[in-house]
């Protein structure tokens, strides 16, 4: 999912390999200016603005933004008394983030204090504790989750293979005219315009999840099949083509494409790590 996370190139469970003669360390860090203005509000104010900010790929990790120092704004910062250690950054320090007398967030913030020769594109610079925040935005729309990677990307494209679906005896789902959807890091998904749903199949279920990069998840049940399929009905713009389709888990009820059997592949599984973890539903919506 991106550069770092999931089966992602800088990952622990890469999906590829380096074609390189020696082997390269289990564990490789990469920085890149992120190249877009990105601000944080927290207690009804800005506390962070820039257009330099740097953004860390740790492996199994979500893209962290790191803000120079002079674009913070003044008297926000606090150091606390904690010092943790980073295993490839060194000593690092931690802050309350205020806003105001009424407004603060303890371990809002970190900064590497000591940091090594390799890493010294760090240096003087502030990262914010998502969770801890009000919102991060880019530009003047809000991103939610987690900074979002650039080197994530989802294209859809039209299909007209066979794609039936069963649980049991039962066909829930049959079409000629699917959706595949690629995703970074990801095997592709597969989606079934409603047409060819047997719609009575389909129990909602109160779950809901969300994507950075596709939106507010629902999920359906089939017959003892929990959690067996899901849909995005309002998905950002830019993923607009899966809007109400449903796409069915290949481990959870049958999926043949072109008459081959679909498995759930290695890695695919979504693994509950992360700041975008837990985010309810209603700070979702505000977004």
């Amino acid at each position: 999912m991106g550069l770092s996370w999931q089966q992602g190139p800088l990952s622990t469970g890469a999906v590829g390999r380096f074609l390189v003669p020696e082997p390269l360390p289990k564990r490789l860090l990469y920085v890149e200016r992120l190249r877009r203005r990105m601000r944080v509000r927290f207690g009804g104010t800005w506390v962070a603005d820039s257009e330099n900010v740097l953004l860390l790929f740790e492996p199994a990790r979500y893209p962290v933004a790191y803000f120079p120092e002079a674009d913070i704004a003044p008297g926000v910062l606090e150091r606390a008394e904690q010092i943790t250690q980073h295993a490839d950054l060194g000593p690092t320090s931690w802050y309350s983030v205020r806003a105001g007398a009424e407004h603060v967030a303890a371990r809002g913030a970190w900064q590497h204090t000591d940091l090594p020769a390799y890493a010294i594109d760090l240096q003087g610079r502030i990262a914010f504790a998502w969770r801890a925040m009000d919102a991060f935005y880019e530009e003047d729309e809000r991103i939610v989750g987690h900074a979002a990677d650039p080197y994530h990307r989802i294209d859809i494209r039209q299909a007209s293979r066979s794609l039936v679906v069963r649980h049991g005896d039962r066909v829930v789902a049959d079409t000629k005219r699917p959706l595949v959807l690629y995703e970074s890091g990801f095997a592709p998904r597969w989606y079934v315009p409603r047409e060819n749903i047997d719609e009575a199949a389909l129990a909602p279920v109160k779950l809901q999840t969300f994507c950075p990069y596709k939106g507010l998840c629902s999920y359906f049940s089939i017959g003892d099949a929990r959690q067996a399929a899901w849909s995005y009905p309002d998905p950002y713009l830019e993923v607009r083509r899966i809007a109400n389709l449903v796409s069915f888990e290949p481990d959870v009820v049958t999926v043949h494409l072109g008459g081959v059997q679909l498995h759930l592949e290695p890695g695919q599984s979504v693994v509950p790590h992360g700041p975008d973890r837990n985010l309810d539903v209603e700070e979702f919506a505000r977004a």
